[in-house]
């Protein structure tokens, strides 16, 4: 089976380049194209398999009676799961076709999500009768499958985009590419909000399931794995009449597991990235997952009013994902330590000034709004350079995907303990115990990330 397995997520063998210069420039241009496409469309409909899960915690606190530390221990089976198979995953991707390999996680995922909706129902009735932990840990048991899925989409893109564009062009693709985060994350909690209002929290699971069924179908039709299997010449040749680097000929010479080790466990860089991810994927999780149900319980504001509310702060995280790179690129030339200090300062403010906006009416909602337009806008930053683009650029193509994989075990580190801890924090001290949680984690990424300055990071 595993065989078979393998052989399926295979890299397709090289073709030949066999077409003239003019044909190479048409073909490349098309392709690059419907790459990108595949890659922001299919990002943008994971995260409505994923993002949904924020929109439902209230629904699920009032239907299902469960504790905000019982929702934490909900929400971050996704983030277990998520951390381990994004390295591993990211490992594996590097060797398989990304068509197949992102293609099968979209439709995985939309299984899952399909899953956890109708769970109440196809518990047995004996199970039934044991209580309230019986369906807890079925639904953990299909979010933590989700999760595992999940954590194949990354990886696949980050290799697809390694190829298919130069390292002169990559900072900017990769900044606009990363907005599908803040796409993916506005639709879905907009949307989750919409189905759960209207038709209760299972809609807001089967309907983005649906979706992403139908996302299938166009990512398995657009999408490629490196322009050599499609009869294309490597893109650097291709953009800038390069040849291999020095490095990269002595790489050529060198196993992927060597490349492994060289780039990713025996970096220092990569592993003060990979710490200071913990941190940012607190604050980003943190305020992603938790933010609708504050308001709801601080703000007292109906599901549709704080999703709309939540929406500046995905609105602005897609404006803040652009400005990090445009500004690392030309104001920094090219170094994203300084940019990543000045983003994760706004989140604090931010946070800090939600917490303390007591005004209500249209004042109040305006300070609200601008306080999560802030929280999107600069975690987006650090969200997309830590453990993206600084990860990928802190080593070799050829383990691009690992690296990334690699914080992202980090990364989702921190979301596991941003969503128990947050919880935990809630039920003991109240949300400002929560909220202080967040500013104090980016306080030490903060101080993890200003250890890279003296480099070029």
């Amino acid at each position: 089976m595993f065989k078979a397995i393998g052989n399926y997520f295979k890299v397709p063998d090289d073709i030949p380049v066999t077409l003239t210069e003019e044909q190479v420039a048409k073909k490349y241009k098309r392709s690059r194209i419907e790459v990108f496409l595949a890659c922001f469309l299919g990002y943008t409909v994971f995260h409505l398999t994923r993002k949904n899960i924020g929109a439902a915690l209230p629904a699920l606190s009032l239907n299902l009676g469960y504790t905000n530390t019982q929702l934490g221990i909900l929400g971050s089976s996704l983030y277990f799961t998520y951390a381990f198979g994004k390295f591993i995953n990211g490992v594996i991707a590097d060797k398989a076709d990304a068509k197949k390999f992102m293609t099968v996680a979209l439709f995985m995922s939309a299984m899952a999500n399909i899953l956890f909706g109708v769970s109440p129902y196809i518990i047995p009735a004996d199970m039934q009768m044991m209580g309230q932990p019986i369906l807890l840990m079925v639904m953990a048991f299909f979010w933590g499958v989700n999760g595992w899925f999940q954590s194949m989409g990354f990886p696949g893109i980050a290799k697809a985009l390694a190829f298919w564009y130069s390292n002169k062009e990559r900072g900017t693709v990769w900044a606009f590419w990363s907005t599908s985060h803040q796409f993916g994350t506005m639709l879905g909690a907009l949307l989750a909000g919409f189905l759960i209002a209207r038709f209760g929290w299972q809609a807001g699971f089967i309907v983005p399931g649906i979706i992403n069924l139908g996302m299938c179908f166009m990512t398995y039709t657009l999408m490629k794995d490196k322009p050599t299997t499609q009869g294309l010449p490597e893109v650097e040749m291709y953009r800038e009449g390069t040849v291999p680097t020095k490095e990269e000929d002595e790489e050529a010479h060198l196993s992927y597991m060597e490349i492994l080790k060289k780039y990713i466990f025996f970096n220092p860089t990569i592993w003060i990235l990979a710490i200071a991810y913990v941190f940012v994927y607190i604050c980003r999780y943190g305020t992603e997952d938790w933010i609708i149900k504050y308001l709801v319980e601080v703000r007292h504001d109906s599901i549709e009013v704080a999703t709309q509310k939540f929406g500046s702060l995905a609105f602005f995280g897609i404006l803040g994902a652009i400005s990090a790179g445009f500004i690392s690129d030309k104001l920094f030339k090219g170094r994203r330590t300084p940019v990543n200090i000045i983003f994760l300062l706004g989140v604090i403010a931010s946070i800090y000034g939600i917490m303390h906006n007591n005004l209500g009416g249209k004042t109040g909602y305006l300070i609200d709004a601008l306080c999560l337009a802030g929280m999107g806008f600069c975690v987006a930053g650090p969200q997309m350079l830590v453990g993206g683009l600084c990860a990928v650029e802190s080593g070799s193509k050829k383990v691009a995907s690992a690296a990334t994989g690699f914080c992202g075990i980090f990364g989702y580190i921190g979301a596991i303990g941003s969503g128990v801890v947050t919880g935990n924090f809630i039920d003991q001290f109240g949300w400002n115990g929560a909220l202080y949680f967040w500013i104090a984690s980016a306080i030490i990424c903060i101080a993890i990330l200003a250890t890279l300055i003296p480099k070029k990071v």
